[in-house]
């Protein structure tokens, strides 16, 4: 178990920044409620040190150096254990604009408090066993989500979904480890090579077990980051009208002049639950424009960089030099092939354009009458999900440091398993199991480095 260690009292905003209806000062530590009850007076006099916990007091903050009304407000108490970090909890919920956020967290540190390091809440959460590290990160997955299924993927990891399989897992190792270390106690008993059997039919079934969770860890990563999607082709096949049309907003500058995109314009779209980061390029021409070379040079390199490419072609023209040259940036890169301006004669040769695309789809659509683009946010879905990961309610794997502890996990199994097919005493099988069932520990905090905690709770923002 972890343990908090700190004694501090800390306090930070935990609202956005700006303007809102309400902002809200947060406190926690064993002077929360000591430096509560020097700054709040209730409207019928009630003062912070006898509200009781979790109840709702409406009152004034008052600076108790020079008696000032700072705002009105509403006092929440939430007493240890029974709060977001097991210790005395204050929050302070007034007015939502800076000056009396600030004034009001001013005082509190005037008190004794000390500002809150980003991500100090959710890391006393974790530090005192409120919360796991996985269940931690999810914390921010969740503020961050950008889709319902990014955030159905969040909350099924805050609640404990992927948790609950990681220590499952565990405890099947650790059952493997008890196995061949009976084996090793007691050598009269001649069960070696018995408790080595059964290990080995163990460690395949808890190696499957990891392999779906893998599964959904490319899934998972792009419902948390986004599918970064890179949409490419030569000028004035209609790049800005596709995202503009995704978008379902006129974001980008449509004209029939050829290269008025020159610089690169990213924005999100959801796209059937899906984080869509998609980004419109310069078209891929030669040009002796100096801004819009270089806005085409970034384009080859998201090429490069991105998860899918959406090629776009016009239907009204026959296949150019300009489109062979960008169809070759495509290769080894997962693409769909999208042939614009269908709804004009036709004088593309399609059977010439399938060879050239090889094995990649290829979807006819009419950015200007809408044709074809439900096609493609299903094509796009289908790519995601593989036709075999849903949205249900499994675990699923959405961090790359989760992703890399399982791939770790799985291979010292799979040279746990060469060691017991090798004949090698029992001791050496549990040096793998026991490396694994560490590298597992990893992801809920439980062998974790300190280094590694510090660098998660960075991600934070200060408040929470």
């Amino acid at each position: 178990m972890n343990v908090l260690t700190s004694d501090d009292t800390i306090s930070a905003i935990a609202t956005a920044i700006g303007e809102g209806g309400i902002g809200i000062v947060r406190v926690s530590g064993s002077k929360a409620v000591a430096i509560a009850d020097k700054l709040f007076i209730g409207k019928t006099g009630k003062r912070a040190a006898d509200i009781l916990s979790h109840q709702v007091v409406y009152g004034d903050i008052v600076d108790p150096g020079s008696g000032e009304t700072i705002d009105e407000a509403i006092l929440i108490i939430m007493r240890g254990p029974r709060s977001y970090t097991r210790e005395d909890i204050v929050e302070i919920h007034c007015h939502g604009g800076p000056v009396p956020l600030r004034r009001i967290l001013d005082l509190t540190l005037t008190l004794g408090a000390r500002l809150a390091e980003p991500g100090e809440f959710t890391k006393r959460a974790f530090l005192s066993g409120r919360l796991d590290l996985a269940q931690a990160e999810a914390v921010i997955d969740i503020i961050r989500s950008k889709t319902d299924a990014s955030l159905r993927v969040a909350v099924g990891n805050l609640s404990g979904t992927l948790s609950g399989e990681i220590k499952h897992l565990r405890h099947d190792i650790l059952k493997m480890i008890a196995q061949l270390e009976a084996a090793i106690d007691f050598p009269e008993e001649d069960i070696e090579e018995a408790a080595a059997a059964d290990v080995a039919e163990l460690i395949v079934k808890a190696n499957a077990e990891i392999g779906k969770l893998l599964s959904t860890a490319q899934t998972g990563r792009i419902l948390r980051e986004g599918l970064a999607t890179v949409i490419v082709g030569k000028p004035n096949v209609g790049k800005s009208s596709l995202l503009n049309a995704l978008l379902r907003e006129k974001r980008a500058i449509v004209t029939d002049i050829p290269g008025t995109t020159r610089d690169i314009i990213e924005e999100y779209v959801n796209i059937r639950g899906i984080p869509l980061k998609i980004i419109d390029t310069a078209g891929i021409r030669e040009t002796t424009d100096v801004v819009e070379k270089i806005g085409v040079e970034r384009a080859k390199e998201l090429v490069n960089q991105a998860d899918l490419i959406l090629l776009l072609l016009d239907a009204s023209m026959p296949l150019s030099a300009e489109d062979r040259a960008v169809l070759e940036l495509l290769a080894g890169r997962q693409a769909i092939i999208l042939v614009n301006k269908s709804d004009l004669p036709s004088l593309l040769e399609f059977e010439e354009l399938k060879k050239a695309a090889g094995n990649r789809l290829v979807l006819k659509i009419s950015v200007t009458q809408g044709d074809g683009l439900a096609e493609l946010e299903q094509a796009i879905a289908d790519l995601v999900y593989s036709g075999h990961v849903s949205q249900g309610e499994a675990a699923f794997v959405n961090n790359v440091r989760h992703a890399d502890a399982l791939r770790h996990t799985s291979q010292r199994l799979e040279e746990a398993l060469a060691t017991i097919e090798a004949g090698m005493p029992p001791d050496c099988i549990v040096v793998d199991l026991r490396a694994a069932w560490e590298k597992l520990g990893e992801i809920t905090g439980d062998t974790v480095g300190e280094d590694i905690i510090d660098q998660i709770f960075t991600q934070f923002c200060i408040g929470k």
